[in-house]
């Protein structure tokens, strides 16, 4: 890489997910700066309201002269398309999926719709109504089911509801941190993540809670969550987890990288729950630990971004898939 080169990370922003994003913005800045390159972090405060965080960040990036942003922000602002036109007004490149992207990524109801569309499997589902909170629920459903915030990520504002009343709990819950809520079967079988670089699939990871759910604290408290990876899957069954999560990367039109998390049922079938398109960046993180399972290293993985962004897919794309995982040759 161009040690030149004038790169920003940013980072924080006003979002429920503004900690986590600080230690993927760190790990990010950390790792180029190991490359030789000069990297300036640019934090954005958690307090700002959606539109001075965009003000913030146009100017932050102008004063840096920044020729590539890396976007290491999570949650409203970062993965929903707003930082990214901020990046396009500025002709700025920058890591990613763009604006449109993004925004359907960060919306659960319009990407399930799109999946829907295309023929990928996701768990039925519905729009939560305010007459939901009573003890019945609609016809054809059962318990244990799932509440979620249509908006958010790192599970918030997510409830695995076993018994009806607990229900109007888990809908509080989920209004309070998003905008509209859905209610979705609970699905059960072995919780998957394919993370996508680029155009290719990366070793499937299993997800193995130490607990019933895989919420916000199984998420983020050290040891209470295990990972396998690669997965101990058949080859088909890993081949058709990493197939959908391409199919979903492409469906919504993203680029650079994202991360789909997805359960496999008894019969090994993928049933895809939703699309990150900025994953978790620390060097812990799910994507950066399926990348080092292909041969990836951490500060590579960070470093070829920085080039997808300035270049494109094509100057990158040969030696990706050169280092690619391949289910069915490394099984055993």
């Amino acid at each position: 890489m161009n040690n030149s080169l004038r790169i920003v990370v940013v980072m924080g922003g006003p979002s429920a997910e503004h900690a986590i994003s600080l230690r993927s913005g760190q790990g990010v800045a950390g790792a180029l700066a190991r490359r030789g390159v000069a990297v300036e972090p640019i934090s954005i405060p958690q307090a700002l309201t959606i539109e001075q965080a965009s003000v913030f960040a146009r100017r932050a990036i102008e004063q840096a002269g920044a020729e590539v942003v890396f976007i290491a922000l999570h949650g409203a602002f970062g993965e929903d398309g707003t930082i990214q036109q901020v990046c396009d007004e500025l002709q700025v490149a920058y890591t990613g999926s763009g604006q449109e992207a993004s925004r359907l990524g960060m919306d659960k109801i319009a990407s399930r719709r799109r999946f829907e569309q295309a023929g990928l499997r996701v768990p039925v589902w519905r729009i939560a109504a305010l007459q939901d909170a009573g003890v019945s629920l609609p016809k054809g459903w059962s318990y244990p089911l799932v509440v979620k915030p249509s908006d958010q990520g790192s599970s918030i504002g997510v409830s695995l509801v076993a018994k009806p009343e607990e229900l109007p709990g888990a809908l509080a819950a989920a209004a309070r941190a998003g905008r509209q809520v859905i209610l979705e079967e609970f699905v059960a079988g072995r919780e998957v993540t394919v993370g996508i670089l680029g155009e290719e699939p990366l070793p499937v990871v299993e997800i193995r809670p130490h607990q019933p759910f895989f919420d916000f604290t199984a998420k983020y408290t050290r040891g209470a969550t295990d990972y396998q990876v690669p997965a101990d899957l058949p080859p088909d069954v890993a081949k058709a987890a990493q197939t959908a999560a391409l199919e979903a990367h492409r469906v919504l039109g993203c680029r650079h990288l994202s991360r789909a998390d997805l359960i496999l049922t008894d019969t090994g079938t993928p049933v895809l729950l939703e699309v990150n398109t900025i994953p978790g960046f620390t060097p812990t993180s799910l994507l950066p630990k399926a990348a080092a399972c292909a041969g990836i290293s951490y500060e590579e993985l960070c470093e070829r971004l920085v080039a997808m962004a300035r270049s494109g897919d094509r100057a990158w794309r040969a030696g990706a898939r050169r280092a690619a995982y391949h289910p069915a040759s490394s099984a055993s």
